[in-house]
């Protein structure tokens, strides 16, 4: 794991968009045992927040 927290930050980001998308390679499943787990509960919140965000953007757009 890099000692760089945003790299390990931007890292379980990418992680986390990934899983949201349901699309993973085998190597980087693996490699997820090196994830902090605190930045995986950040990134899944803020992911779900951005996509309810954009979900509503959208109803809103089509109701309109």
């Amino acid at each position: 794991m890099t000692s760089n927290g945003k790299s390990s930050f931007a890292r379980t980001m990418k992680a986390v968009l990934w899983s949201f998308f349901g699309v993973r390679r085998r190597a980087d499943h693996e490699a997820d045992t090196q994830l902090n787990p605190l930045h995986l509960i950040a990134a899944g919140l803020i992911a779900a927040a951005i996509f309810i965000a954009v979900l509503i953007a959208i109803v809103h757009a089509v109701v309109s």
